[in-house]
C-alpha cells in the first residue's frame, strides 16, 4: 500500500481568509476598480515611467504584500509533511504557500510570484522585499548590477516583480508540469478558484479525462462543478484543514 497522492490547485479563495481580497469576485479588487488592472499590464509597464511607479506603489500598498498565511495554507504544509502532496499549483502570486512552509519542489506558481523580481535587461534576480524597502528613494527601480563587459557600469535595466502580467506568457513548463502531476494523482483538489482563468482552469478537465476524482472547494459555482466527485461549499479556512486531517487519517491508496 502506498500513500495517496494528492494534487492541489489553489485560487484567490484560499487567501481571502488571510486578508487578501480576491480580484474577480463580486467584491473583488478588479470588479470594483477595473482601472487598477493596468498595474499588471506589461505594455503599460514597459512604455511609461508613471505607470511603472504606480504599479510598484500599488503592489507595495496591496494587502498581498503584507499578508500572512492562514489556517488553510498551513493545512497544505501538513499534507506535504505527511508525504501526500505531490503538486501545489497556485493561481495566486502572493507567495503565501512559500511563507507557510511548502517546498519549491511541490509548488508551481502558475501566475508567478511577488516574492522575487528580476531585471528585464540582464535577468539579475532580486528579493522584492529589498526593492520595496528602498521604493521611496527609487520609485522606478533599476538594476544596479555591475556589468563586467561594460567597464563595471551598472546595468540600469527595468526591474519588475515575477508576477505574470497581462500580456506575458506563463512560466516555462508550469502548466505542463501541472497537467502531468494532476493527471497521475489519486485525487485533485481545487481550493478557492472560480476556474475562470485559462490555462490554469484546464487542469481540471485534463485530470478528469485521466479518471482522477476531483474535489472542488469553493463558495461559488464553477464551470467544472459537473466534473467534480465532491463539492464543498464551506468556509475554506475551516473546511480545508478538516479535509487534510481526514485524508491523513485515511492515509493510503489501494496502489502497490
Amino acid at each position: 500500500m502506498s500513500k495517496k497522492k494528492i494534487a492541489v490547485l489553489t485560487g484567490a479563495g484560499i487567501s481571502t481568509s488571510a486578508g487578501i481580497p480576491d480580484f474577480r469576485g463580486p467584491e473583488g479588487v478588479w470588479t470594483k476598480h477595473p482601472e487598477q488592472m493596468s498595474v499588471y499590464d506589461i505594455d503599460a509597464f514597459m512604455a511609461n515611467k508613471e505607470e511603472r511607479e504606480y504599479s510598484w506603489r500599488w503592489q507595495k500598498e496591496s494587502p498581498v504584500w503584507n499578508a500572512e498565511p492562514g489556517a488553510a495554507h498551513r493545512a497544505l504544509v501538513k499534507l506535504e509533511q505527511a508525504g501526500m502532496l505531490t503538486l501545489l499549483a497556485t493561481q495566486n502570486f502572493d507567495a503565501l504557500h512559500e511563507k507557510a512552509g511548502n517546498s519549491p519542489e511541490v509548488i508551481v506558481n502558475l501566475h508567478g510570484t511577488i516574492g522575487t523580481s528580476h531585471c528585464m535587461k540582464c535577468h539579475q534576480q532580486y528579493s522584492t522585499a529589498e526593492i520595496m524597502a528602498r521604493l521611496d528613494d527609487e520609485p522606478d527601480p533599476r538594476c544596479h548590477r555591475a556589468l563586467p563587459y561594460s567597464g563595471d557600469m551598472p546595468c540600469g535595466g527595468m526591474i519588475k516583480t515575477d508576477v505574470v502580467y497581462f500580456g506575458e506568457a506563463l512560466p516555462d513548463g508550469a502548466i505542463e508540469k501541472s497537467y502531468r502531476l494532476a493527471s497521475t494523482a489519486d485525487e485533485l483538489w481545487v481550493v478557492g478558484s472560480t476556474l475562470e482563468v485559462m490555462p490554469a482552469a484546464s487542469i481540471v478537465p485534463v485530470a478528469a479525462q485521466a479518471g482522477v476524482p476531483i474535489t472542488i472547494m469553493n463558495m461559488g459555482r464553477t464551470q467544472y462543478d459537473r466534473l467534480a466527485t465532491r463539492l464543498i461549499r464551506e468556509d475554506i479556512a475551516a473546511a480545508l484543514p478538516a479535509l487534510v486531517e481526514e485524508t491523513i487519517a485515511g492515509g493510503e491508496s489501494g496502489g502497490e
